[in-house]
């Protein structure tokens, strides 16, 4: 069995850009920030039974332990730079640890993030990963900036991941030629970073959709002293109700489903026009479902016009019950 040093030597050092000085294999990296920019920094853990199933593929929970964090940099319109992964593992399967880490650094390679430390020890399974971005001073777009008038935006396909999780978990059948695209939205998330650094200067706050649509555009709220309205008639349905088949399941999916990592966020109605011709730039639709008002509160325009309450739950990591969630 290898010792936890030969562990990283195999498996956790990799290449690095020229932003990094000093890689693994020293106490500290060595990093080089550039001139004019603000470090973004966050840290995500990932706890097995709690954030991903025992039996979830190596490969793609490497994938998705780097794509949560590289999310949280896009959701501040930051650039992804540099990150760090540590371990606790109940024993030693090295082939489990080598896919685990081949799909890390695939991610952080197609990211461009430089990997650049970590740890291992014994424990319960458990993946920690801190990432740091760089923003241009005063650029990075934070979750207190939104107003009352403000549109209220969503990218991307949302609650396929949840959708994809409810299957995992036995609790529905999906079509059978959605099941797929929902798994793999699930499994590999697309951080959007190119969104994110589009978004600065025009979005007023951000947030990624991790813990549920409803629950996260409710920290942006709460930080920026608004309330909102979503209008059940923009809701973007279509894909989720075509692979669950049930208007109530897809419309649960996308309000509390978590695991998607789309970006929810706020803009000015001038910024419309500008915003339909960035969904075109980037073939990503941007969906606008409400918009902020000055009363605090979350409300469900139905499509008779009647309002009803919206509970800005989402997933909660002290709660009961299911995986994932982040």
């Amino acid at each position: 069995m290898p010792s936890e040093f030969e562990l990283i030597a195999r498996h956790f050092v990799r290449p690095t850009g020229a932003r990094t000085r000093l890689g693994v294999g020293d106490d500290c990296a060595i990093l080089a920030p550039a001139a004019g920019q603000e470090l973004l920094v966050s840290t995500d853990m990932l706890v097995s039974g709690t954030h991903f199933l025992p039996d979830d593929d190596p490969e793609g929970l490497g994938w998705k332990t780097a794509a949560v964090n590289i999310s949280d940099i896009a959701a501040m319109g930051g650039t992804p730079r540099w990150i760090t992964l540590a371990l606790a593992l109940p024993s030693i399967d090295e082939d489990w640890v080598a896919a685990l880490a081949d799909g890390f650094a695939a991610c952080c390679q197609r990211y461009e993030v430089d990997w650049v430390g970590g740890d291992t020890t014994r424990g319960p399974l458990t993946l920690s990963a801190t990432i740091l971005g760089e923003a241009p001073a005063g650029a990075a777009v934070r979750r207190d900036g939104a107003r009352s008038g403000d549109d209220i935006w969503i990218s991307g396909r949302p609650g396929l991941a949840a959708l994809g999780l409810a299957q995992r978990l036995g609790q529905l059948a999906l079509a059978d030629e959605w099941r797929d695209i929902c798994l793999q939205a699930l499994a590999r998330p697309e951080p959007r970073v190119e969104l994110g650094l589009a978004l600065r200067g025009i979005a007023t706050a951000m947030q990624d959709v991790s813990d549920g649509l409803a629950g996260d555009l409710g920290h942006i709220l709460s930080r920026s002293g608004c309330g909102a309205q979503i209008m059940e008639a923009g809701l973007p349905l279509g894909p989720a109700l075509a692979a669950c088949d049930s208007a109530a399941c897809a419309r649960r999916a996308l309000l509390q489903g978590g695991d998607g990592y789309e970006l929810v966020f706020t803009a000015p109605p001038a910024a419309r026009a500008r915003l339909d011709a960035l969904a075109s730039e980037l073939a990503l639709p941007l969906h606008r479902i409400g918009c902020c008002v000055a009363e605090p509160g979350l409300w469900l325009v139905q499509h008779d016009g009647s309002h009803a309450p919206l509970a800005p739950r989402g997933f909660d990591h002290f709660g009961a019950g299911a995986a994932h969630g982040d």
